[in-house]
């Protein structure tokens, strides 16, 4: 019974297979189904035999980050002085940044539980899809605010960015309503502390708002720790269950998940972003005129100030 109820590793990464079946089920099933009665055996007997067979249970383990840099304490050490400080000063606004992982739109299955009562029916194989999205998410962890963009092109700077701006005119901030916008981040390829076309975004943006903006990195593979990584998992667990056949049944589920009370607001970007986009020497100059570097930690913290 539990042997034709195994199921392989589904990444096959390993020969090890693995039963959803429980001792009281097996239990229950050799009484109703096999010559057995309630008083041949008990729950400890069939718990020993599957222990026997290596059917034992698994906790399931976090993974530890794969790699510490030499100034990865000196990061949080930082990264906690300066939240602490944007704790204690209403005048600050902090907000959270990152991009989730590709979303592919079509008729998949997304290996979510659904408590509908006939089970949805995706295809056989996901090897076709009609589009796939890039998720920008900006969590104001002042606010509790969610705001959400999918984009249907790379991930590039200029995406980051014209996603800032459409949040910021969304929400309709004013510059006396804040002294400073404070940034957490991941120093990934399109928004790095060095990535030259994200700098030059960053002054532009800067000068339109009116703020100062100061940005604080997270150090390398610690970027689970990132606020706005749990407005993904909440999206993620909301909508595991559901088919995203298309974008527009993609952007209504989106908004209708809830983090911390608020809906999310959420947008679609249609616009396809060039990358590799050039900035010179001399226009680099320029923007680094309006950076000033935390002498310690000169890629993972410091502010723009226009």
């Amino acid at each position: 019974m539990v042997t034709k109820s195994s199921q392989t590793d589904p990444s096959f990464k390993t020969q090890r297979c693995y039963v959803k079946l429980t001792a009281q089920y097996i239990y229950k099933e050799l009484i109703l189904k096999k010559p057995y009665e309630l008083i041949d055996f008990c729950l400890r007997t069939v718990n020993n035999v599957m222990n026997r067979l290596g059917y034992t249970l698994k906790r399931v383990k976090k993974t530890e980050p794969l790699k510490k840099i030499p100034e990865t304490d000196a990061i949080f050490d930082n990264l906690n002085a300066k939240h602490e400080l944007a704790k204690n000063n209403p005048r600050i606004l902090r907000i959270s940044i990152d991009t989730k992982a590709k979303v592919r739109i079509g008729n998949l299955s997304r290996k979510g539980q659904s408590r509908a009562i006939n089970a949805p029916v995706t295809d056989d194989h996901d090897h076709k899809w009609i589009a796939t999205l890039t998720p920008f998410g900006i969590y104001e962890v002042t606010t509790n605010n969610c705001f959400i963009v999918f984009g249907n092109s790379k991930e590039t700077s200029d995406f980051i960015v014209d996603s800032l701006e459409w949040w910021w005119n969304e929400r309709q901030f004013m510059p006396n309503d804040y002294d400073l916008l404070m940034i957490d981040l991941d120093n990934g390829p399109s928004v790095g502390g060095r990535t030259k076309r994200f700098l030059q975004r960053m002054v532009e943006f800067s000068k339109k708002i009116g703020l100062p903006i100061q940005f604080v990195y997270y150090p390398p593979y610690h970027s689970k720790y990132n606020a706005v990584e749990r407005v993904w998992a909440a999206l993620e667990h909301y909508w595991n269950p559901l088919v995203l056949d298309t974008v527009k049944n993609t952007i209504d589920i989106a908004e209708r998940m809830t983090w911390n009370g608020f809906n999310p607001i959420v947008h679609f970007l249609d616009k396809v972003y060039e990358s590799g986009v050039e900035v010179t020497a001399k226009e680099l100059r320029k923007i680094e005129q309006f950076i000033t570097r935390n002498p310690d930690l000169k890629k993972w913290d410091f502010i723009i100030n226009t």
